[in-house]
């Protein structure tokens, strides 16, 4: 049997771009996320907007190695970076005050990684 592995060319981009950039800025949050998104479908995080809302605080900035759902309500501001978002989530977040930034927007930011939530 073939082991599983992810085939989305875009996905394999960005995990070899976070393995990049974790050797260059020696960030190893960068490859913790590489790791969590080279996982099967089936095991990377779906996470709920609530959830974000119950483990943040204001202004916080938080990246899901997955999908963020629009159930449940946020009611503080927070950066949001993840794989993939849906239509109600991008939404709530924009509603909220938030901000919703691409892998490669919150490096540039950021590039040690410091200060940053792993929920998921």
């Amino acid at each position: 049997m073939r082991k599983a592995k992810a085939t989305n060319p875009e996905l394999l981009d960005l995990i070899h771009f976070l393995k990049k950039q974790s050797k260059e800025n020696k960030a190893e949050i960068w490859r913790d996320i590489a790791e969590r998104l080279a996982k099967p479908r089936r095991k990377r995080v779906a996470v709920n907007l609530s959830r974000l809302n119950r483990y943040t605080q204001k202004n916080e900035m938080v990246v899901v190695p997955g999908k963020v759902l629009g159930a449940g309500e946020i009611n503080h501001p927070i950066t949001v970076t993840a794989f993939a978002l849906s239509g109600k989530a991008k939404e709530k977040i924009k509603a909220a005050k938030g901000k919703h930034l691409s892998f490669s927007e919150l490096i540039k930011k950021n590039p040690k990684g410091s200060n940053i939530k792993i929920i998921g």
